[in-house]
């Protein structure tokens, strides 16, 4: 985990009785009379972020204030929040708070936060994914499409996502996410809604470049707003509940789409038009709604629909902002209303120590896409149904769903992020090999089936590496900036697996299922090439800030321009 080295101060107290008694006290009247600075930090090996670490040993009195550059004032003037910082008047270096306290008040964000940000993700996937349900109704026919014209359907809304990635973040770092993704919402809702009246190809491309443009910079934007609320930590756990409700919306599009697609005939009409229509206006009422249920930060949560005193107590803005900023400084440095201007676009774009994670979004999700776009026409092209090809993808996805949360714990438990996407790589390579050395499309059909349920139940880094690049940003101009970006490579990796599997190569794609094994092998050096760069930068800041007098220190950080992850005392995380 990337870390301050003034960060790292020695401080083995728990709470005392006193102290206990006095946070107690504090909860009636939300006020905060903690002991003097430096006094009765937690110890951070008390921590426990998972229920089945709280045993006989773990103790909820305990206080969970970890140290922090803010309590050494020497260093606390080098990181003091501006007062245009929308939480200030919560910022308070001598709160004290207990990990009973802390981890209640997690729960409470989740509950107030995490689950509607899951809806909205849902809302995102059923408007964009449901393409897959529609081909298996005679969609191409109807409109007189072949599989090229569906790569270029795959390729134009990529491209388009890809291209409103960075605008839309800088948007919504101007107006506010609170205000920005609702609007969003809304607006490629009822693109969604209009592609009911789908006339041919041309109106297909035009539907799917215009949804993607409206739906662009969704992801990052929400990845930097869930970052006012969370740690580093408990940030990449929870992107992992995040993308477990992405795929939970494909497994709910498997069942819309098995009843929505029994509608052909209606009026005359085939079943993947109300199943456009249906889904898009459900993404509506979810945009409306948005505009209510997302508050702008943990210390602006009041408003006529969530109560004129809002979601939380004085006492739990406290220990929401205290708890941040101690963790990262760095979170303090831009309001939320605050806009990136080109200067610092460019500066943030240029920052070469996050393009091997730039690297890592552009391939690693290739070899898997593919497949996956076409698994229902693969499973089609095999012999099943249009309504059993529905339902048979729902096992990959439930396997997705496992195999991801299993290794999005494990990466925050081990410590090691690097080596988790490497084994999520070696998963995948042999089931590819197979379907290159093999035809599917010659052996037993639930053989077939089979094989690609578990290559497409591969577990997802995703989550893992978006919480790295937020971690290794170490700035909110570059934490906005650089969760684009890292989207931005992941959308072009669609484009590149959209067009992988060609027309003149069907059915069985020897020449783009060689092409996946390779890519497959490639990201395996990624990820170990990412891993040694990490670990040489950490090094050579190492040697320079070791060599440096406790003087020397002082004064780097009293004059340095260095900022984010550019510090000498910033360590990367890999």
């Amino acid at each position: 985990m990337a870390t301050t080295i003034s960060r790292r101060l020695e401080n083995g107290e728990k709470g005392s009785i006193a102290v206990e008694s006095q946070l107690k006290a504090s909860d009636s009247d939300d006020s905060i009379q903690a002991p003097p600075l430096g006094l009765n930090l937690g110890v951070q090996a008390d921590e426990k972020k998972f229920w089945f670490q709280r045993g006989k040993s773990y103790d909820p009195n305990a206080i969970a204030t970890q140290p922090s550059v803010f309590d050494d004032p020497e260093t606390a003037k080098h990181y003091q929040p501006p007062s245009t910082w929308e939480n200030i008047r919560r910022f308070d270096p001598s709160a004290r708070w207990t990990w009973g306290e802390e981890y209640r008040l997690v729960r409470k964000i989740d509950f107030k936060i995490m689950i509607f940000a899951c809806v909205m993700f849902m809302a995102l996937e059923l408007d964009r994914a449901n393409l897959s349900q529609a081909v298996t109704d005679n969609f191409l026919k109807d409109l007189g499409m072949n599989t090229n014209d569906f790569n270029w359907g795959n390729t134009v809304f990529k491209l388009s996502f890809l291209c409103a990635e960075l605008p839309s973040q800088l948007v919504s770092k101007w107006m506010g996410p609170d205000r920005w993704i609702p609007t969003q919402m809304i607006l490629w809702s009822i693109v969604a809604a209009s592609q009911f009246w789908l006339s041919g190809r041309s109106s297909f491309l035009a539907c799917r470049a215009l949804l993607a443009l409206l739906q662009g910079g969704f992801i990052p934007d929400m990845i930097l707003y869930l970052s006012y609320f969370y740690k580093h930590g408990e940030l990449t756990l929870r992107l992992g509940f995040w993308w477990t409700a992405m795929s939970i919306a494909d497994i709910i599009a498997s069942f819309l789409g098995f009843g929505l697609l029994h509608l052909r005939g209606v009026n005359g009409r085939a079943g993947w038009r109300y199943l456009f229509l249906i889904e898009g206006l459900l993404t509506l009422i979810f945009g409306l709604a948005a505009f209510v249920l997302m508050p702008p930060g943990p210390c602006q949560t009041a408003n006529w629909a969530r109560g004129k005193k809002g979601w939380f107590t004085e006492r739990e803005e406290t220990i929401m902002v205290n708890r941040i900023i101690r963790e990262d400084p760095s979170k303090s440095t831009m309001h939320n209303r605050q806009p990136i201007t080109p200067r610092l676009l460019w500066h943030s774009m240029r920052d070469y120590d996050l393009w091997p994670l730039y690297l890592i979004g552009l391939t690693f999700q290739t070899p898997m896409t593919t497949p996956t776009q076409y698994l229902t026409l693969s499973l089609k092209e095999i012999g099943f149904g249009t309504f059993t090809t529905n339902l048979l993808v729902i096992p990959s996805q439930v396997g997705h769903i496992i195999t991801m949360m299993a290794f999005t714990y494990l990466a925050e438990i081990v410590g090691q992020l690097w080596i988790f996407g490497l084994l999520a790589q070696v998963w995948a390579l042999p089931f590819l090999a197979y379907i290159y050395a093999v035809d599917i499309n010659k052996i037993n059909n639930w053989a077939a089936f089979g094989i690609m349920t578990v290559l497409l139940a591969y577990p997802s880094t995703h989550a893992i590496q978006v919480g790295w690049n937020s971690r290794n940003s170490n700035s909110v101009r570059s934490r906005t900036v650089s969760a684009a970006l890292y989207n931005m490579g992941c959308q072009t990796s669609g484009i590149i697996a959209s067009n992988i599997y060609r027309q003149d190569d069907r059915p069985r794609y020897r020449r783009g299922n060689r092409v996946l094994v390779s890519l497959c092998a490639v990201n395996i050096g990624i990820y170990v090439f990412a891993k040694v760069y990490y670990v040489l930068r950490n090094r050579h800041r190492d040697r320079i800030w070791n060599a440096m007098s406790d003087e020397q220190r002082a004064e780097y950080l009293a004059t340095t321009t260095d900022q984010g992850n550019k510090r000498l005392d910033f360590r990367f995380a890999s």
